[in-house]
């Protein structure tokens, strides 16, 4: 038990350490954890003492992996699949495809007997869904072209997992002395079985998965549900996860493709957000042990002794993903720093892969020595990932931006030229547009991605392709005629480039800049921006005055008093921007802020109101008309 509890202390000061630390560098949570990892592992501080202790670690610790599938089992509505089938199908399907076909050619002219080479090419063909998606949560890039490109990748590599796993029990059917060699090491329940029979039993199991989620799971927690105790929803949802990952575990699968498929299935169940909410905390907590625990099983001994051979194969997998990955996304016509973005991010070989190594060398198409290595370029190829993606966000992004990284596709020729020039056209940025629009005023429209182009102009709106922070872009977008430039970007970074380029050469120009929030407005400021809107501000007070109204208040009292509030707050903010880097001084300044406001609306409610006030109610307005009828 002390033993358990001083690891427990050692993991937590490390993630407490390490991730804050490299958060506040850019890094990541991800990298952070991976060096915390390998920080405390055996070459180094030595908490993990030895390789057996680090595997068993990981073992325990996949279970965070096993969450995280389950979770975007949940997501998957079959009619959100549906749309993103292209994705899935042509894009997903032949990276696996191609890259698997590309490391098997290459094992075999090495040479290495094919069906060892066959395995290795599918298990190194998957990518690590933990990492990439931790990565693009992080940056805010989930519902981007970038994002929904690695998630379509992902996903169809998850789904891959499925046949990999039922193929590689037929690659021993050539070589049965394998199989028999290595059964004292088996310890699944249809390890005796002969491989054809195994491989049904595989899609047994998963059938039987599909059945239990539809039928069984629902009847549960609807059961479990009207006892209406938080802890018992709780404890059910991790029984469906952990029971789940049993079943797949007795039959020698993988546990996370097990809750994966349990949660496609209950997507569509009245509990899905419950679920979500109760097993989000543990998710991360756990994948955050996991990306620990891939950190300490780097064998930098193995790595040392083999130095050549390891890094050769890690750079080599790296360059050969990232190379499929980019053909494929300039089929795509993504942006060229957008493309590598986009290979670069799903480079590394995946947590999926330690299962397929597990498997294959527990049905002998592996010798130890070769799943040693195989592990070590896994775990190698997940540590530099990230820092790749880190100096190319930091450095070599931002240099091929300015010289024109929009290489891939031309920038559009702009045919008129408006007072507005409007930047970004999403859900924010579209909104905006129509009431112009709707209003008599034409806006020249810049949007980058090409997706979004491509369906706006299908409805009938006029949008231009281009980087909206490229001076040259803006000058042939009439920028020197214009008078009005507004950002509709959710991305800070963006929205202060653009600020800098129109102060130095374009000074005449009034910028409007969409922020998230109150920190993001207190960057702008101290630019000197002061036209700054921020998202949930207007709507939030918008929902205030409805509830107001329908508790009685006047409407024209509503409307005065939600257009003070806007102003207080507005006013607040100018107060709050010089606070912002001291948290005690800010905190402080907030809460005088806050009870001003309060008592200035107070004050306003103690006032005696015009008599008025009520004819701006429609209930008043009726009542007037009627009379005035009556009297007629």
């Amino acid at each position: 038990m002390n033993g358990f509890l001083a690891n427990a202390v050692v993991y937590i000061i490390a993630a407490i350490i390490c991730v804050p630390l490299a958060k506040r560098l850019g890094m990541g949570s991800v990298l952070g954890y991976l060096l915390a990892g390998i920080l405390i592992g055996p070459y180094l501080l030595g908490f993990i003492t030895n390789e057996g202790q680090g595997q068993d670690i990981m073992h325990a610790t996949e279970f965070g992996v096993v969450m995280m599938l389950f979770l975007i089992g949940l997501e998957l509505e079959p009619k959100n699949l549906w749309k993103i089938r292209d994705l899935i199908i042509r894009i997903g399907l032949s990276q696996v495809l191609v890259s698997a076909a590309l490391v098997f050619i290459i094992a075999i002219l090495i040479p290495i007997q094919w069906q060892t080479a066959l395995a290795i090419a599918l298990s190194m063909a998957l990518s690590s869904t933990a990492i990439v998606l931790q990565s693009l949560k992080e940056r805010n890039e989930m519902n981007s072209l970038l994002g929904k490109m690695s998630f379509g990748v992902l996903l169809m590599q998850d789904i891959a997992v499925i046949p990999i796993l039922a193929v590689l029990p037929l690659l021993v059917v050539a070589v049965p002395e394998l199989s028999a060699d290595h059964a004292d090491g088996m310890h699944g329940l249809i390890d005796s079985l002969p491989a054809w029979a195994q491989t049904l039993s595989i899609f047994a199991a998963i059938g039987a998965v599909i059945l239990l989620g539809r039928y069984g799971f629902g009847p549960l927690l609807n059961f479990v549900a009207k006892t209406r105790l938080r802890e018992l929803f709780t404890a059910s949802a991790l029984l469906i996860v952990v029971g789940i990952s049993y079943l797949m575990e007795l039959v020698g699968l993988s546990p996370a493709l097990g809750a994966f498929l349990a949660g496609v299935i209950l997507a569509n169940s009245p509990y899905r957000h419950a679920l979500e909410s109760d097993l989000e905390p543990f998710k991360g907590l756990l994948l955050g042990l996991f990306f620990m625990a891939v950190g300490s099983t780097i064998n930098f001994s193995l790595i040392y002794n083999e130095a050549s051979t390891i890094l050769t194969l890690t750079l080599g997998i790296i360059l050969l993903k990232t190379s499929v990955l980019l053909v494929l996304g300039k089929i795509k016509n993504l942006q060229f720093s957008t493309n590598l973005k986009f290979a670069i991010g799903l480079s590394q070989v995946g947590e999926f892969s330690f299962v397929t190594y597990a498997f294959a060398l527990q049905l002998g198409i592996f010798e130890q020595s070769l799943a040693d290595t195989l592990m070590a370029v896994t775990a190698l190829s997940m540590t530099i990932s990230p820092i790749l993606m880190l100096i190319f966000d930091k450095w070599i992004i931002p240099a091929l931006s300015k010289n024109n990284e929009s290489r891939d596709q031309k920038m559009d020729s702009f045919h008129e030229h408006n007072k507005v020039i409007l930047i970004g056209f999403g859900h924010f940025g579209s909104t905006l547009g129509r009431f112009l629009r709707a209003s008599g005023v034409e806006a020249t429209i810049l949007d980058s991605d090409p997706e979004r182009i491509e369906y706006l102009r299908k409805m009938g709106f006029k949008v231009y392709f281009g980087d909206g922070t490229r001076s040259e872009l803006l000058q042939s977008a009439g920028a020197e005629e214009a008078s009005i430039l507004i950002s509709a970007i959710d991305n800070t970074e963006y929205s202060l480039k653009l600020v800098e380029l129109c102060k130095q050469e374009f000074p005449h120009l009034e910028v409007m800049i969409r922020a998230k929030n109150r920190y993001d407005a207190f960057e702008l400021m101290e630019k000197g921006v002061t036209n700054i809107y921020r998202e949930h501000l207007d709507t939030s007070i918008k929902m205030g005055e409805d509830v107001l109204k329908k508790l009685g208040f006047r409407a024209h009292t509503v409307h005065r008093m939600a257009k003070q509030f806007h102003d207080y707050d507005e006013e607040a903010l100018k107060v709050l921007v010089n606070y912002k880097n001291n948290r005690d001084e800010y905190i402080s300044k907030n809460k005088q802020q806050i009870e001003l406001q309060e008592s200035l609306l107070s004050g306003e409610l103690m006032r005696k109101f015009s008599v008025n006030d009520h004819t701006w109610d429609s209930d008043g307005i009726k009542e007037v008309e009627k009379s005035n009828e009556d009297e007629r």
